[in-house]
């Protein structure tokens, strides 16, 4: 069976011979996805176990590859990160759910669902809820899979000879960028770099000042081995580039994770992808990233490959299944009915000027019409048998009716889609690389730099009135557009907080509406100290420094007296 295998998964691997601008429709998923698959076969599952000797055996008496297997060996320390971002209860609802933008609320068909997503909206979340465990676990595996890799090659146990070098670098960047998913959210974790451990071998906890140095060090390390290419042979990769992005990531959150912030680094580091010569640039619609064949944009640095053919878990990315009303399902001829619960904050959309082409297409709003373009009518809850009209209004936490919230639509919906998108997830795209530079200058008393290139960024979402385009260094140095303060109608809970006061508000405003939807909103609060000070809809500020950190999993604590838990919990 492995010999077969083995075939299969050569006749899989990316072809070099062609270039990402012919790689259309579905191949490049296509191609991605049978390797993933194919490694599912050959690869035990691991979560936070650090030994398999099983998969040893088998890899090193029966399995012998060729340069040409290194991607689809390498791809079985990739696939962790989906699980990680998108499924149930993940990270992604960690980064969007607790911030400013987007909510859950109590619908009268469900979405209670034991009141977790109630607890993230309030930042009330337990060591126990799902999001703690799922991104402590789902991180390690990750971990588990590098260092299982990483020591199969070192031992000889994959004789790896040609591309050696440059294999074992990718595989330590992509370890990398899984300690720093923990390094954000959890701060001080063991660092575990070894496969071949004791029975019985707890890690030590690090602190988060030594996790960041660490991803740091692996990184300035590793990156002069990676690849340079920016092609099929590295979409979806860790190459030179994407590596330089998070190494700018860490440095553009230094200031948090270790107290010291790290300007200059995080400019130099935008500069080397900026200057590369790889061909990033800003796609002329911002919605191009977000197709469902996004595969050739040119903007993104790192995505995730998705395809609903191969993509087969319930979960793996279905954030238009949570956002989109159930008669929706008319809308888009979709397999599927929604679920009907996402939607954005009503304060976070009124901060969007109405012209701008993010307000515009990025989110689902009005009256709804099916395919064939007959008005739809809602059909369950106070608003039955009246037309489906999203508006930007949202009772509270615990009341969300079918018309109360804009919803979700930033990736495109396709036509009969599943359950399951099969848009590529962007982790960084060069709309990034861009805007950690400007804030960097920004806070490095450059403003007028900084606003060239904020505006740069603009300008292709102010097409028919290019003047709105332009921002200046005097606007970035003001505080916030956002109307924060308690809105909640339920309980009758109102304040008045305003952003005025936030240092670079505009700023955040800008990150806001450039990259609402992708994930980072939570890290992007916490940098510029909203996340714990203000209140929005239903959340009341926290004034607690340790709610920018989660905590450990009561379960791991339980299980490794090395653990200290993070203040607070």
């Amino acid at each position: 069976m492995i010999n077969l295998n083995k075939h299969i998964l050569k006749s899989a691997l990316f072809n070099s011979q062609f270039n990402i601008k012919n790689i259309r429709m579905k191949n490049l998923k296509k191609q991605y996805w049978v390797i993933i698959l194919l490694l599912s076969i050959i690869t035990i599952p691991a979560c936070t176990k650090l030994k398999d000797d099983p998969y040893n055996t088998i890899i090193s008496t029966r399995f012998n590859p060729t340069k040409d297997d290194l991607a689809a060996l390498v791809g079985a320390g990739y696939s962790q990160w989906r699980f990680i971002l998108l499924d149930w209860n993940g990270l992604w609802r960690a980064q969007e759910i607790t911030g400013d933008q987007i909510v859950i609320p109590k619908r009268p068909w469900g979405w209670f669902d034991d009141g977790v997503y109630q607890r993230l909206h309030k930042h009330t979340w337990t060591t126990d809820d799902d999001v703690v465990r799922n991104t402590w676990n789902r991180t390690y595996a990750g971990i588990t899979n590098c260092n299982r890799i990483i020591y199969q090659i070192e031992s000889g146990l994959i004789p790896v000879t040609e591309g050696r070098e440059s294999t074992l670098a990718e595989l330590k960047v992509l370890r990398a960028s899984y300690y720093a998913i923990l390094c954000d959210f959890f701060g001080n974790v063991p660092i575990v770099t070894q496969f071949d451990l004791p029975q019985g071998f707890l890690p030590k906890q690090s602190t988060r000042l030594e996790v960041y140095n660490f991803i740091v060090k692996e990184l300035n390390e590793n990156i002069p081995a990676l690849s340079s290419e920016n092609n099929v042979s590295t979409y979806g990769k860790f190459n030179k580039w994407a590596a330089y992005t998070l190494l700018a990531k860490m440095y553009l959150n230094a200031g948090v994770y270790t107290g010291t912030p790290k300007w200059a680094e995080c400019i130099a580091a935008c500069d080397a992808v900026i200057n590369s010569g790889a061909g990033y640039v800003l796609e002329p619609n911002q919605k191009n990233v977000f197709l469902t064949e996004n595969q050739g944009s040119k903007e993104i640095i790192f995505s995730l490959p998705m395809d609903e053919d191969y993509t087969d878990n319930w979960n793996a990315f279905d954030h238009h299944m949570q956002t989109l009303q159930q008669e929706n399902q008319a809308t888009y001829n979709l397999k599927n009915t929604p679920w009907g619960g996402m939607c954005a904050i009503p304060q976070f959309i009124s901060t969007f000027d109405q012209s701008d082409a993010r307000y515009v297409n990025n989110w689902i709003k009005g009256q709804q019409f099916n395919s064939s373009g007959q008005m739809l009518y809602v059909a369950q809850g106070d608003f039955k048998n009246q037309p489906l009209n999203f508006v930007n209004e949202l009772p509270g936490l615990e009341k969300g009716e079918s018309v109360h919230g804009f919803r979700l639509n930033k990736f495109e919906i396709k036509m009969g889609s599943t359950n399951r998108l099969s848009n590529d997830y962007p982790i960084y795209r060069y709309a990034d690389i861009l805007m950690m530079k400007a804030e960097c200058l920004l806070r490095t008393g450059l403003p007028d730099a900084a606003a060239t290139i904020v505006t740069q960024v603009r300008q292709r979402n102010f097409t028919s009135d290019p003047a709105k385009a332009i921002v200046t260094g005097a606007q970035l140095l003001q505080g916030s557009s956002y109307a924060y303060g308690l809105q909640d109608d339920v309980n009758n809970l109102h304040t008045t907080e305003g952003g005025a006061d936030i240092q670079y508000g505009r700023f955040l405003d800008e990150l806001g509406w450039e990259f609402e939807q992708e994930g980072h909103r939570r890290t992007d609060m916490i940098r510029f100290g909203a996340f714990t000070k203000k209140s929005w809809l239903s959340h009341s500020a926290t004034n607690n420094i340790n709610r920018t950190l989660f905590p450990i999993p009561r379960t791991e604590i339980e299980k490794n007296n090395n653990l200290v838990q993070n203040q607070g919990y």
